[in-house]
């Protein structure tokens, strides 16, 4: 914890104090890198973006169970106002022929009826302008199972980006560990050439000695100088790479330039594995890529059950509440109205068969994909498995070939020192000491990587052996029960 304070205040001041432009270097574990990493990582921050975006998707899906409710108002000017015409005829006709059947001479009557039925009665019904305000609440009481499906494809949108987010950051992960472990290589490899160069530095000032002493020739003197010149050369080649995989790790982590780190985790080697059977079947229930691909098919399964439920029809309970009116009479226009209705689509010129036909191809797609990442990925494991079990024996083997390099090279150096061996002999072993060293360097950086990957495949951080922290500077060995 006093570290990560540590690297949060530096960076903070940093940022803070444009007057400080040294470098602050931070000593740094991968634990507090890792920590760093899911706090910090922009590629993460996004995942975590993308998972709340789904969260919200759910809860807007969700939305389908409870009732709509709309507000509405209008303003209508007709070109005429509404009203009902009646011709008079329809009445005075029936009534003439009664007067004439009982009054067949009358005159009078009968040519008031006849005028009578030349006249329309007009009684109005709604003026020219028409004013209403009101409320509409509608409620969707069945669907044929659509919000139930859209309820559950909202879960598994959120679960699918909750597996991307995974999938994110194994992948951060699987690059932090190249950078982290790289600059720690790097840095062993700079130690590595530094003691090189300065042996044979070393080993120079001893030849110019010996040929002035007249035990050696000029040609053994610049043979050693030629050699320290190219190991001076390398050490600097390798401090540059340091530099490379310095600002990686920056970037990765989202911290300044102005921080240096010092990775304290060294680079380690297990003696044993896990079970490649076990690694196989936790990498099928457990790999983010596969659960993502069975929850992407069980999203179009429910996909198709929405399409299949669209030949249910729809059961709503609606009212309406007009608030304010004008112009429009209670009589005439109710001011409250509740009732239920449904849809029933009968026919949409086969639009549903063609897409429940669309969704069962894409769930035989998702299928394949599924077989074929899994088989894919236990390639990859294979592989993986292959090559931590290559690097431990390469350890091993590496460790004798230090131990006889260290032996020679003591032998090779006092030779020359009682003129018993060339100036070139002694390069040899120290050119072949520094190669084994650093393919030993190398030898463990692939292991560490090629674990963390494959721990990355598995899917299940709490798998694997957890990484050491020795207190020790060089690469070790150390003896962790899987």
């Amino acid at each position: 914890m006093k570290r990560i304070l540590l690297l949060l205040i530096g960076g903070g001041i940093l940022l803070t104090c444009p007057k400080a432009q040294e470098n602050i270097s931070i000593p740094l574990s991968y634990f507090e890198a890792l920590k760093r990493l899911e706090k910090s990582n922009r590629s993460l921050q996004i995942a975590d973006k993308a998972v709340e975006t789904a969260r919200a998707e759910h809860d807007r899906l969700n939305a389908l169970w409870l009732p709509s409710l709309q507000a509405a108002g209008s303003y209508v000017h007709l070109s005429q106002q509404v009203e009902v015409r009646q011709p008079l005829a329809t009445y005075t006709g029936p009534a003439k022929e009664l007067v004439q059947e009982l009054l067949p001479d009358d005159q009078l009557i009968t040519g008031l009826l006849d005028q009578a039925g030349g006249y329309t009665l007009t009684v109005p019904l709604l003026p020219r302008n028409l004013t209403s305000v009101g409320v509409t609440a509608e409620w969707m009481l069945f669907t044929g199972g659509k919000r139930i499906q859209a309820d559950r494809i909202g879960q598994r949108l959120t679960e699918l980006a909750r597996e991307e987010r995974r999938q994110t950051l194994s992948t951060q992960q699987v690059l932090l560990a190249e950078s982290y472990f790289g600059l720690r290589l790097a840095q062993e490899v700079v130690r590595v050439k530094q003691e090189t160069y300065h042996s044979l530095e070393h080993h120079y000032h001893d030849a110019l000695k010996m040929e002035a002493a007249g035990i050696t020739d000029k040609a053994g003197r610049l043979f050693a100088q030629v050699n320290m010149d190219e190991a001076r050369r390398e050490w600097e080649a390798a401090r540059k790479e340091v530099g490379v995989l310095q600002h990686s790790l920056l970037n990765l982590l989202n911290l300044p330039d102005s921080i240096t780190l010092q990775p304290t985790t060294a680079l380690f080697i297990l003696p044993a594995l896990p079970p490649r059977e076990l690694l196989l079947q936790t990498m099928q229930t457990s790999n983010p890529v596969v659960n993502s691909l069975h929850l992407q098919q069980e999203v179009a399964r429910r996909e198709l059950r929405m399409e299949q439920s669209a030949y249910l029809p729809n059961v709503a309970l609606f009212g309406r509440q007009t608030l304010y009116a004008h112009g429009l009479p209670d009589h005439l226009m109710p001011r409250t109205v509740v009732g239920v209705g449904f849809t029933w689509n009968l026919f949409d010129g086969l639009a549903r068969e063609k897409r429940i036909r669309q969704s069962r191809l894409a769930i035989q797609t998702l299928t394949l994909t599924r077989e074929k990442t899994t088989n894919d990925l236990q390639v990859a494991i294979d592989k993986l498995y292959a090559q931590l079990e290559k690097a431990q024996e390469n350890v091993r083997t590496l460790e004798s070939s230090i131990a006889l390099s260290e032996e020679l090279l003591r032998i090779r150096r006092k030779s020359f020192a009682e003129g018993m061996a060339t100036s070139t002999d002694v390069v040899d072993a120290e050119n072949l000491l520094a190669a084994t060293r650093t393919a030993k360097l190398a030898a463990c950086y692939e292991f560490v990587v090629a674990l963390c990957n494959l721990q990355a495949l598995c899917g299940d951080s709490t798998l694997l052996p957890p990484f050491p922290v020795p207190a020790e500077s060089e690469s070790v060995i150390l003896t962790v029960n899987p």
